[in-house]
């Protein structure tokens, strides 16, 4: 199993909206998708509280590259994506990581 960590930091104010969009659009996409999260949190007590971090678990990177590009591509989400934007952008920064859990994680 692969987990991907991914790390949205908002434009200042917008993180509600980033929040209302995978929470009513985002997943349900995925679902069709079969995209499985593993994992959605905001932050506490760090560098920014404008940020949104999760995590989605891949079978292998062959399954992310053919899961995450059919997502990218779909009619819906493309469309989706534009009008929760229509007033402004949301995300400022996007980090990704591909990560593999040790032999001693408790996640496997």
């Amino acid at each position: 199993m692969i987990y991907e960590m991914r790390v949205y930091r908002c434009i200042p104010g917008r993180l509600p909206a980033l929040l209302k969009r995978f929470e009513t659009i985002t997943l349900k996409i995925w679902e069709k998708h079969g995209i499985r999260q593993a994992g959605f949190f905001t932050t506490l007590i760090g560098e920014s509280n404008q940020e949104l971090t999760y995590f989605l678990a891949w079978e292998s990177l062959a399954d992310r590259d053919k899961k995450w590009t059919a997502f990218q591509a779909d009619p819906e989400w493309i469309d989706a994506r534009a009008k929760t934007e229509a007033d402004g952008q949301i995300v400022g920064n996007i980090v990704s990581q591909l990560l593999v859990p040790t032999a001693f994680s408790a996640v496997k």
